[in-house]
């Protein structure tokens, strides 16, 4: 055929450019011997290209599309609907028309047709433009079939299409239209096979819908469809719908409804049999493709036709292992409390960080449980502290270990879990001190060990300065240190309940514990606001200052110890920010202009010496809840003893409970100075040509980075690659347990003892308050005002000085130990986390009551 049609058997999976991605995977398909596509042709780009030529003012609305925000709602449906004005009324060119005409013959002129759009980005593997463009059944004639072609390349502006792409990043310009023309398929039934479950994720089980007569009608929701799931070559759960309305194709082109009899309405629109001789297409299709596939299927007598195949891009990806059996994955991010996709530098630092070797999928990165889940002592173990962390979790992996035969068990006593079975340690207030001083000392001589190092002796000077981070990070006694604080957290909770009736009695108990650096910094934020707060023309400056602000400080009274009071505070946090685990991330020293709202909130809503004040307060209300408890034990049976295990467990928190904040916070300021150093050598290969721009680094591995210091060569579509990839992962939510089935499990709350329509949490800091609900999923967008409760997704140390400002925290995200929780019981702020879709179940501006001693969030009234 010629340049503006090919037949499918001209075209494979290289001719996405020129056919779309719809027409390459059908060329594709119509090459397998035992898969069966109706025969057709596809109308290229370079016809859509040759229309265009003869559309000058469509071309120049074009210009207009791309100069638009995706929230434009108005202007992108003007706007669009003026582009498809321009190319529906354009006859198709006569050279094109002729060449449509002769593959009609093929077919048969008078053959009823299918009419597909098929643009260059769809049913790709990092985005689904599904549903974005038209499909027309039964066209039938050459006429009908040319006026259908130019209805599909105008609805490559629909206003659904042109907002997708504006979403998720595709430029107008750069997506062509093609247009698939293939025979019309009669079926009795049709629907849509997943060869992954939809639901769980679960690779080894498919997902077939089905309806009577042609798909469309439970595609375009005027029928629901039959749903079957297979597992191997067997039917394991079906649910048959009732199925009131068939579409059908009418003689003279187009479709209609059809009442389907009531006899046949509760009866399945495939056998069993049928449904596994589907799946085992889909099958054949997703090995040829190479993953999930989301395919559309009709049933003609007794053929499966397949009319369409994509690539499934909602699906969690897997793990990639090389011993093929089962394993069991936990999220790093849902206790590091970031679960946002990161960079590869992020990835591989971190990876770099830790002894545990890690998994990475979809930008996250995952912890191989199996071995620990196999063996007897170490599974109990691990579920205990897993259950008490984060219940959800715990679920999840019970779930998981449920499925019979699914985790073999081994004979062997597994590996060693953190937090269990760590050797007693004293309560010794010097220790804690003496741990900081050495992390403190070994980054000062990191600092200037690193000056004026760059190529690959500064790449290797990093590789190697990790083993002393490890060597500080997982100190002995640090981790004894740690597990001391959770330990004796958890035995008066469990005591205390036990004897007094007092649920999660510890969370008074720690207020204003020393040496947590993460609170302090909320605090030290409230001073620096007590320095800016004098000046009023400071203030009124800094409600519109950008990053260079400090620059400009010392021209306004009072502006210098402004400055100076924003630069001690960056110079004792500034190395962090959101999602600071990923190196990658802009830290507040880079871009200081992110505390501003958080320092402008803090001089509305205080007054001088507020910091002293609350960690007073905190301090007095703990000492007296002490002294409380220890009275009522005094009382009790065997009450002697009881007070004084008592007394040595709360002398055990207060000591040791604010260090477990210590050691990431010195981490990160590590990460900090690698970073800095990094950046620079960045930008001396950008300047050489070696990189097209500093950031550019984030997207390759610290020792492919090295690699380039070295050899010089060039990672170009590396990182277009994993810049394509990164952008597709950021929409992906990552479970707190995933399963080398794929399969996505977050668990679930086992209880009853909720009030009606309470939303169901795990209780990490005592007390109950109502206030208003500000939802907030950026640190940067928080307005808020005294008495509001913060409902977000997850909390890190970045969202710390917020807490001095808020009475409560519901977070869908968190454990018991986890940043979020540390910091509530530090400030007294009743808080409930692991909060499922919190953020879209409670709206912005309703009122809620948050129960941080049951576990619950009650929403009280609508938003205003």
């Amino acid at each position: 055929m010629s340049g503006y049609v090919l037949g499918f058997g001209d075209i494979d999976s290289t001719r996405i450019s020129l056919c779309g991605s719809k027409g390459a995977h059908l060329g594709e398909l119509s090459r397998l011997d035992d898969v069966q596509v109706p025969p057709g042709f596809c109308v290229t780009t370079e016809a859509f290209d040759r229309a265009l030529l003869d559309a000058p003012a469509a071309t120049a609305l074009l210009d207009g599309l791309e100069g638009l925000a995706a929230d434009d709602l108005a202007g992108i449906r003007v706007r669009s609907a003026e582009v498809r004005r321009e190319i529906e009324r354009l006859a198709v060119p006569a050279d094109v028309a002729a060449d449509v005409t002769e593959a009609l013959v093929v077919l048969g002129e008078r053959t009823a047709c299918a009419v597909r759009s098929s643009a260059t980005a769809e049913d790709l593997p990092s985005a689904s433009f599904a549903g974005q463009q038209d499909t027309y059944l039964n066209v039938v004639g050459t006429a009908e079939v040319l006026r259908h072609i130019s209805r599909c390349w105008a609805s490559l502006f629909t206003e659904r299409a042109v907002t997708y792409r504006l979403r998720n990043g595709f430029g107008q310009r750069g997506v062509r239209m093609a247009v698939v023309v293939q025979r019309m398929a009669f079926p009795e039934s049709a629907g849509v096979l997943f060869t992954a479950d939809p639901v769980t994720s679960n690779r080894r089980i498919a997902c077939a819908e089905a309806v009577f007569g042609l798909g469309e009608a439970f595609v375009s929701g005027l029928v629901n469809a039959d749903v079957y799931r297979v597992l191997g070559e067997e039917v394991v759960e079906k649910t048959i719908a009732t199925k009131h309305l068939a579409l059908r194709a009418v003689p003279e082109g187009g479709t209609r409804e059809e009442e389907v009899e009531p006899a046949r309405q509760r009866q399945p629109a495939l056998t069993d049999a049928q449904v596994v001789r589907l799946t085992r297409i889909g099958r054949r299709i997703e090995e040829h493709f190479g993953g999930p596939q989301d395919i559309e299927w009709c049933l003609a007598g007794e053929e499966f036709q397949i009319v369409q195949s994509r690539p499934i891009t909602t699906l969690f990806p897997v793990p990639e292992t090389a011993d093929g059996g089962n394993h069991v994955y936990v999220s790093v991010g849902h206790q590091q409390m970031m679960t946002d996709a990161m960079k590869p530098l992020g990835l591989s630092v971190w990876q770099l960080t830790t002894p545990r070797p890690m998994a990475v999928a979809a930008g996250r990165l995952f912890v191989d449980v199996t071995p620990i889940l196999a063996a007897p002592r170490s599974r109990a173990a691990f579920l205990d502290v897993a259950g008490k962390s984060d219940p959800l979790m715990g679920d999840a992996l019970r779930t998981v270990l449920n499925r019979t035969g699914f985790v073999q068990e081994s004979t062997e006593a597994g590996p060693p879990i953190p937090g269990v079975a760590q050797a007693a340690i004293d309560t010794d207030p010097d220790l804690v001190t003496e741990l900081i001083g050495n992390a403190e000392a070994s980054l000062a001589a990191l600092e200037q060990a690193i000056r004026g190092r760059s190529g690959p002796d500064l790449l290797e000077f990093v590789l190697a300065d990790f083993e002393e981070l490890r060597r500080i990070l997982f100190d002995s006694r640090s981790n004894q240190v740690i597990t001391a604080g959770m330990q004796a957290t958890w035995w008066l909770n469990e005591n205390l309940l036990d004897w007094l009736g007092e649920k999660n009695a510890a969370d008074s108990l720690s207020l204003s514990a020393p040496h947590n650096v993460t609170s302090e910094m909320g605090l030290a934020l409230l001073d620096v606001a007590d320095a800016i707060r004098p000046h009023p023309e400071v203030v009124a400056f800094l409600q519109h200052a950008g990053d260079d602000f400090l620059d400009e400080l010392p021209r306004f009274p009072g502006g210098v110890e402004a400055r100076d009071a924003v630069l001690a505070y960056l110079g004792r946090y500034g190395m962090r920010c959101g999602g600071e685990i990923d190196i990658t991330r802009t830290r507040w020293s880079e871009s200081p202009s992110a505390l501003l709202p958080m320092i402008l909130t803090n001089v509305r809503n205080f007054t001088q010496g507020a910091a002293t004040r609350r960690f007073d307060q905190g301090r007095q209300e703990a000492w007296q809840k002490e002294q409380e408890v220890l009275e009522r034990l005094l009382l009790l049976p065997d009450g002697d003893q009881k007070a004084a295990d008592t007394k040595r467990m709360i002398d055990r928190v207060r000591t040791f409970i604010g260090y477990r904040e210590y050691p990431k916070y010195g981490m990160i300021s590590r990460y900090f100075v690698y970073k800095k150093a990094l950046l620079a050598e960045a930008g001396r290969l950008a300047a050489a040509g070696l990189l097209e721009s500093e950031e550019d680094c984030y997207f390759l591995t610290l020792q492919e980075l090295h690699d380039l210091t070295l050899t010089g060569r060039r990672y170009d579509e590396v990182i277009r690659e994993r810049r394509d990839a990164f952008r597709s992962y950021e929409s992906l939510t990552p479970p707190r347990v995933l399963t080398s089935d794929g399969e996505t499990i977050n668990g679930q709350y086992r209880r009853d003892d909720l009030p009606s329509g309470a939303l169901s949490g795990l209780a990490v800091s005592g007390g109950v308050v109502e206030g208003r609900a500000r939802v907030v999923l950026n640190v940067a967008d928080a307005d808020l005002e005294p008495g509001d409760i913060l409902v977000t997704a997850y909390t890190d140390p970045s969202w710390s000085p917020l807490f001095v400002q808020i009475a409560g925290l519901v977070a869908e995200v968190g454990g018991m130990m986890t940043h979020g929780a540390v910091i509530a019981r530090e400030y007294g702020l009743p808080a409930v986390v692991g909060v499922e879709q919190a953020t879209r179940t409670i709206q912005d501006g309703q009122r809620i009551r948050v129960n941080g001693t049951e576990g619950f969030v009650e929403i009280l009234g609508t938003a205003p």
